[in-house]
C-alpha cells in the first residue's frame, strides 16, 4: 500500500515512510518504497515503460517520517549536491528514556561503520576509516517516563543519531542494537524524520515538508509539542 504523499510536483516527491518500509531495494529482495512510488507515478500519470525515480537519501528501516525522491535527473543531481554540502535542514524527533546531560547541546564524534555487523561505532578522536559527525539536540518535551528530543543533523552518517545518542547515554526507545533494553512491539524504533527544509532544486523557492506524528500511544503523548 502506498504511504501518505507529503509533497509532489514535476521534479520531486516526498512521502511519509512507515517503520516497516525499505527506503530502496536491496539484496533482501523485500518490497521497497522506491518501487511503490514508481508504481504510483506510473498509475497517476499513465506513464508507459520505466519510471525515473532518484534516491536522494535513505532512512533506516525501523525509522519513519519524511523521505524525499527526485522525479527528474536534473533534480537528482542538484539534490545530491545539496545533501552533500548540508544545504538541506534535516530535523528528527527521538524518544529516549534517559535525560541528556544538558537540555540543549551540539555533539561531535568520529563514526566508523562495521559492514559485517551493520552497526556504527563511536569514537572521540579520529580512527582509521572513521568520519566526523555532528548533531544538535534539545529536549522538546517530557512525559512521566520519556523525553522527546528534537535533533538537527549536520552530517549524514550511517546510524548517526542512533549511535551518537546512545553514546551520551540516551539510546532511542526500542533500539536494541544501540543499547535500549526492550524492543517496540511493532519492530520500529522511536525515531522519526520530522521535517526537511531546502531550496527547491529547480523552482528555487523554499520548501518545508513535515511528517505527522506516528500512530501509537507513546508518540501521541507528545503530539501537541510545537515542533
Amino acid at each position: 500500500m502506498m504511504p501518505e504523499i507529503l509533497y509532489e510536483d514535476n521534479h520531486i516527491i516526498a512521502v511519509n515512510k512507515r517503520p516497516s518500509d525499505l527506503s530502496q531495494g536491496d539484496r533482501s529482495g523485500d518490497p521497497s518504497l522506491d518501487d511503490e512510488v514508481k508504481k504510483y507515478i506510473a498509475r497517476k500519470y499513465n506513464k508507459p515503460g520505466e519510471v525515473f525515480l532518484g534516491v536522494v537519501h535513505r532512512l533506516d528501516r525501523p525509522v519513519s517520517g519524511v523521505i524525499l525522491y527526485a522525479r527528474t535527473s536534473k533534480a537528482l543531481s542538484r539534490l545530491n549536491e545539496m545533501f552533500r554540502t548540508s544545504e538541506v535542514m534535516k530535523v528528527y524527533l527521538a524518544i529516549v528514556k534517559n535525560r541528556p546531560p544538558e537540555d540543549t547541546g551540539t555533539i561531535s564524534h568520529y563514526l566508523k561503520k562495521n559492514e559485517k555487523q551493520k552497526k556504527t561505532y563511536v569514537y572521540d578522536t579520529e580512527v582509521k576509516g572513521s568520519k566526523k559527525a555532528s548533531l544538535t539536540y534539545r529536549v522538546a518535551g517530557r512525559s512521566d517516563r520519556y523525553y522527546l528530543l528534537e535533533v538537527i543533523l549536520h552530517s549524514g552518517r550511517h546510524h548517526q543519531i542512533r549511535a551518537q545518542l546512545a553514546e551520551i547515554g540516551c539510546p532511542v526507545k526500542g533500539d536494541l542494537k544501540y543499547g535500549f533494553s526492550r524492543s517496540n512491539d511493532d519492530g520500529s524504533i522511536s525515531l522519526m524524520a520530522r521535517r526537511l527544509e531546502f531550496i527547491h532544486p529547480v523552482k528555487k523557492e523554499k520548501i518545508i515538508i513535515t511528517a505527522p506524528f506516528p500512530e501509537g500511544d507513546i508518540w501521541q503523548v507528545f503530539k501537541n509539542v510545537n515542533i
